[in-house]
């Protein structure tokens, strides 16, 4: 067996350990709330083959290694006490001639909309300009042209993965088919270490970027008229709703989204909405950016807050009652002295709900929204909220933003895919070396 220096010596990376300079900075992973957590070691993996021979070291010496796309995972499985990989050095990016895209797993979203821009292509994702990639597609990539185009995940084609045993396999539909479905919406880190992605891109689209932002209105109307409107809307249309409460400022809501529709239909649409919503026609809509220009004017503020933040959602196949809904507002904007609450319903339908529900991974293919509450972590309010909204929802939870708190997880995340998720799971990592609460 290796010893540590040798082991270290073996890498075309660097080994990191507590006490080597540049240790405490790289350890660090993007959300806040983990950043006190110590590994043992961090590996910056420069090749492929420094992810095997981690692996394998990790194996021989029984420690738990965890890959590190971006390290915004809101359950903290970016971080680790053994070993981590660090991914960010491999972050190559190319585009064949017929547009599929090899991305490596260290790319972040700013590097995979500006490298696919180059080539006249895209993918429907997130709006993190730092969240990688892989964390991304793997727990299936809900973004601003999902509605049109699908998850991130399902324009996967194909992927190559270290598996535990340190060998490295490629799969796609022909190929390791049990492995590349368990890929496609399972979520990050279950069944071996992705190491590239090949995607199937689009052609990008112009778009028009839509915000709108009220105070002093009538929420629970606002709030009812989004639920009835946004996921029904032509699916060229993502417009989703969130309503932010901070100690001391009036509440805010803000309205934000894109369409790839003419200008024209997408101003009729929105004044139908604001009709519903009885609300002043306060939105701007600005027409004909590129879709990687439209991405990179839409901060996230789950990324840049240096706060330690929490978040829990749920899917939602119904509207939420009128009881539930005006009982939801009235908590978010009790008194307090400090901390921002947030709600954000963030509208499914279209093309997420074209596809089966076992023909990927990911298993919520009948949903029409997303609700988030996202506080600070010591906020009591965040548990109040999610149970009040809770009552009516489907019981379904997006497997990127997973939930310590979940009573019944397996079922949440995987609803009926979880039988064949633990057979995939039995095949390719029998001992668990990839292992976290709630893992598969």
């Amino acid at each position: 067996m290796l010893d540590l220096a040798e082991f270290g010596d073996s890498l075309d990376g660097e080994l990191f350990h507590p006490d080597s300079p540049g240790y405490d900075a790289l350890r660090r992973p993007a959300n806040a709330a983990y950043r006190e957590v110590r590994p043992q070691l961090v590996v910056l993996c420069r090749s492929v083959a420094d992810v095997t021979r981690a692996v394998r070291y990790a194996t021989a010496t029984g420690n738990r290694i965890t890959p590190r796309g971006g390290g915004h995972c809101f359950a903290g499985r970016s971080s680790s006490g053994g070993i981590v990989l660090e991914l960010s050095a491999l972050d190559g990016i190319s585009v064949a001639a017929g547009g599929v895209a090899t991305i490596h797993a260290g790319a972040r979203l700013r590097q995979v909309y500006a490298a696919l821009h180059a080539s006249g292509r895209t993918l429907p994702a997130g709006c993190g300009a730092g969240v990688g990639i892989t964390g991304l597609a793997l727990g299936g990539g809900i973004g601003l042209l999902g509605r049109e185009y699908g998850l991130t995940c399902d324009r996967l084609v194909g992927a190559q993965v270290v598996l535990a045993d340190g060998s490295v396999v490629d799969c796609d539909h022909d190929h390791e088919p049990d492995l590349f479905w368990a890929l496609r919406g399972a979520g990050g880190g279950q069944f071996g270490v992705v190491t590239a992605l090949r995607f199937d891109t689009i052609r990008e689209p112009a778009t028009s970027r839509i915000e709108g932002r009220w105070s002093g209105i009538a929420l629970e109307r606002l709030v009812s008229a989004w639920q009835a409107w946004a996921p029904d809307a032509p699916e060229q249309l993502t417009v989703n709703l969130s309503v932010v409460s901070e100690p001391g400022a009036p509440v805010e809501a803000i309205l934000s989204g894109a369409s790839t529709l003419a200008e024209r239909s997408t101003r009729e649409l929105l004044r139908e909405f604001l009709g519903r919503a009885g609300v002043a026609p306060a939105i701007a809509v600005r027409a004909g950016l590129p879709y990687h220009r439209l991405k990179g004017s839409f901060a996230d503020p789950r990324e840049v807050s240096e706060r330690a933040r929490r978040i829990r959602s749920e899917f939602f196949t119904h509207p939420l009652a009128p009881g539930t809904l005006a009982s939801l507002l009235a908590q978010l904007t009790g008194p307090r002295t400090r901390g921002r609450r947030q709600l954000t319903f963030t509208a499914m339908g279209g093309a997420y709900n074209k596809i089966a529900a076992d023909a990927t991974a990911f298993a919520h293919r009948g949903e029409r929204f997303l609700l988030e509450h996202c506080a600070d972590v010591d906020d009591p309010w965040l548990d109040a909220s999610w149970t009040t909204a809770h009552s009516g929802g489907s019981g379904h939870v997006y497997p990127n933003f997973p939930d310590p708190a979940l009573d019944d997880w397996a079922a949440a995340y995987h609803a009926g895919n979880h039988p064949r998720l633990a057979a995939v799971k039995n095949t390719y990592d029998p001992h668990r070396l990839f292992d976290f609460p709630q893992a598969i």
